[in-house]
């Protein structure tokens, strides 16, 4: 614990001097008040700091595991023998950069009741990164009774946050209330007319498929029949993440690839829900993370913890490499769902050729994010040259994505683009409608 000088006290101490300067000036005797001022003052700043209150206990509370990109409280308590001038006191603490972008949360710490020493106090961070957070150094400073120094101490922090993919999308009452009226939730539906299963023999309506007329069976009758189907279930569905350099920069304020993994873990909410075995992969340079094909709702959370350990790869993706050993791995027909960025012609190029492989036996589909930042740039008036040179390298790399993904609709892969918090919501849409229709 030290104690040092408040702003009050230095500008105390410095006014001594004038003071002493113009009294010299009138009488060159009196030029000793103002030595005899500054040390007043220091001495009255030394009993200040040693009268104040000393710390009996600090207690630091923090959730051993968050979100990323979900506000995380923090609480912060501390206990003071004697009783202290001040209503506040200052905290400051250091914190790992995957909790907090500037390193350091400030704290204010109110008296919780008059006559006592305890004292209270919140701060709210947003976790930026997944990962294993550290907590710091905190420090916390007080002033004396007179105000003129200010006490400190600092504390070693021991604790740890897990920042965790975000899932508050799963949580949402609109996905608990589609869960629960569609077929795979708490009410058993089936859909009928369309999948993939045949499920029974059922008189023709208009409306349906004249390509589901059994014509034996409506000859035997003597009424038209049609057949109706039932969406197969315990189909393998893998999420693909691209992990590489494009996919760590930033969107809104959080890296492309955590957007991935939240839109990523919605889906296979639902494709858990559906009775579909649900597998994730990583890559970057080369393939990260292969999970075994889980079903069950139950092994959600299983696909949390595993999706947490994807790595941010400061590397160029080697998208032959990951997706041929992903091929390799499948042994029956599957829906790959890839999550990726290419901003380089020659690595989508590459993506291309390797995507080509696939779609011989697997139904492929791509989801990629706006680029905001880009469009901002285009959109903005330019001020000077730079802006203009600015806004027409924007506008190539635009026009390249776009390229690239006309080039992957025209060898018959689907593609979703769209903003980070409505890529969820499509590619669930876009998975039952695949899933109505048999596709796979």
């Amino acid at each position: 614990m030290n104690f040092y000088p408040t702003t009050r006290a230095i500008w105390l101490i410095a006014l001594g001097a004038p003071i002493a300067a113009v009294l010299a000036a009138i009488m060159p005797s009196l030029w000793a008040i103002g030595a005899a001022w500054a040390l007043m003052l220091i001495l009255l700043l030394l009993l200040d700091g040693l009268a104040a209150a000393r710390v009996q206990d600090v207690r630091l509370a923090v959730a051993p595991s968050a979100e990323i990109g979900a506000p995380l409280a923090l609480g912060l308590e501390a206990e003071f023998s004697g009783r202290i001038g001040p209503r506040t006191i200052y905290g400051n603490l250091g914190l790992d950069e995957r909790l907090a972008e500037e390193g350091a949360v400030a704290f204010a710490l109110h008296r919780d009741d008059p006559q006592t020493g305890a004292f209270s106090g919140q701060a709210t961070i947003v976790p930026v990164r997944r990962g294993l957070g550290e907590i710091g150094k905190l420090w916390l400073r007080w002033t004396g009774p007179l105000g003129l120094a200010w006490r400190q101490i600092q504390k070693q922090g021991a604790q740890q946050v897990a920042v965790v993919p975000n899932i508050a999308a799963v949580r949402s009452p609109t996905v608990q209330m589609f869960l629960r009226d569609s077929i795979f939730g708490l009410l058993a539906r089936k859909f009928r007319g369309e999948g993939s299963e045949f499920e029974a023999l059922a008189e023709y309506q208009p409306g349906m498929d004249r390509r589901s007329i059994h014509w034996k069976g409506s000859a035997r009758h003597s009424k038209l029949l049609a057949k109706e189907y039932e969406a197969e279930r315990n189909n393998q569905i893998i999420f693909a993440l691209d992990c590489g350099a494009a996919m760590c920069e930033p969107v809104d304020g959080l890296p492309r690839i955590d957007r991935a993994v939240s839109a990523a873990l919605l889906t296979a909410y639902i494709t858990l829900k559906a009775g579909d075995r649900t597998s994730l992969f990583s890559f970057a340079a080369r393939p990260e993370l292969s999970t075994p094909f889980l079903s069950g709702s139950r092994n959600f959370f299983r696909l949390q913890q595993e999706a947490a350990t994807i790595d941010y790869r400061h590397q160029e993706s080697n998208y032959t490499l990951a997706l041929s050993t992903l091929q390799s791995q499948l042994k029956r027909r599957s829906l790959i769902i890839i999550f990726t960025d290419f901003t380089d012609p020659t690595a989508a190029d590459l993506m291309l050729e390797a995507a080509g492989r696939l779609i011989d036996k697997h139904l492929v589909l791509f989801v990629v994010l706006e680029d905001r930042e880009l469009t901002a740039i285009i959109d903005r008036s330019p001020e000077s040259a730079e802006d203009v040179a600015r806004a027409v390298t924007a506008r190539n790399l635009l026009d390249q994505k776009k390229l690239v993904v006309t080039r992957l609709r025209h060898m018959g892969i689907d593609v979703i683009e769209g903003a980070h918090q409505d890529i969820g919501t499509r590619l669930i849409n876009r998975y039952l409608t695949i899933k109505r229709r048999g596709s796979l």
